[in-house]
């Protein structure tokens, strides 16, 4: 069989594909490609022999799944999968292997680094003590005691809401899928969003997700409030978003997710609006996160050439 690793995965390239070997069945075969392209073309050429594909968010679009006739499984170096054509996949009998869990504790850390920095005015701060000027007009906020509501509950939305618990936070959840957690209140959307302080998405992309927080939605907010985006950004509507941050009515925003994968247009409308901190599709990327992930990988390729596959998406 044939292992087609079709893009870099954030670890370097001698330590990936010693792990590479170590984990994998010594009849696989290992092909790395150590650059990332995007074009449907080069993606097919890369791919079109492969067995087995290992790909992080390149957009693996049906013309590609297609293009790689002998593709039998994909496994993916992400959480989720949106950017895969999974009609094509299932349309051809690939078994797609995703990598849950491998970037819990690095989004859940950049969330509160978010949170800290715009309660703090850490940007601002930073510009105004470098020009020789004082805390004037930069008096911040705590944590503690804030109504902190995490919207989506999975693994990653538990972590921050036992981070938002520990700095002394009230918390509030939004799920599909009610769970017994202690400290936790379950309670509607509109209520959430009403309620907190703090709002921190972490739901996938899919059609009910998509369009999630939008004008109606943001106007329930209180006009001192935060939204921390890094699950993905077709969740939120950007212009609605724009809109209420540059008009006051909710006071500041994180975003480490976009309609695109970076670079974003500089004409971006929350690249522009007042108290943003943007980051470039981040959060997950940690180097211990990268290791997690590629551990993750080749064990998903493993256990399927075993005949025991697992994180089937």
């Amino acid at each position: 069989m044939k292992l087609v690793i079709i893009e870099p995965l954030g670890v370097n390239d001698e330590k990936l594909l010693a792990m590479a070997k170590d984990m994998l069945p010594s009849d696989i075969e290992i092909v790395y490609y150590s650059t990332r392209v995007t074009d449907t073309e080069t993606l097919i050429e890369r791919g079109k022999d492969a067995d087995i594909i290992a790909v992080s968010n390149l957009p693996m679009n049906a013309d590609v799944i297609n293009g790689c006739k002998n593709l039998k499984m994909l496994s993916v170096a992400f959480t989720g999968v949106d950017h895969i054509a999974m009609d094509a996949c299932k349309a051809n009998g690939v078994l797609v292997s995703n990598c849950a869990g491998y970037s819990t504790v690095a989004v859940a850390d950049l969330v509160f680094g978010m949170v800290i920095a715009l309660y703090r005015n850490m940007v601002p701060c930073n510009e105004v003590v470098r020009k020789g000027g004082t805390k004037d007009g930069l008096v911040g906020f705590e944590l503690e005691g804030k109504k902190f509501g995490v919207i989506g509950t999975g693994a990653i939305g538990l972590r921050v809401a036992a981070i938002a618990q520990a700095f002394g936070c009230e918390v509030f959840a939004y799920s599909r899928t009610k769970k017994e957690i202690p400290g936790i209140t379950y309670v509607d959307m509109d209520t959430l969003l009403s309620t907190c302080d703090i709002v921190s998405l972490h739901t996938p992309l899919n059609p009910q997700t998509r369009g999630l927080i939008g004008k109606d939605q943001l106007a329930l907010m209180k006009p001192s409030a935060l939204l921390i985006n890094t699950s993905r950004g077709p969740v939120v509507d950007s212009d609605a978003l724009a809109e209420a941050l540059n008009t006051g009515k909710i006071a500041g925003a994180g975003i480490d997710v976009f309609e695109t994968e970076p670079p974003v247009s500089e004409s971006h409308p929350l690249l522009t609006a007042k108290n943003v901190i943007a980051t470039p599709h981040v959060a997950f990327a940690t180097k211990e996160a990268l290791e997690k992930r590629a551990v993750i990988v080749f064990d998903n390729i493993a256990k399927w050439a075993k005949g025991e596959p697992q994180n089937v998406m």
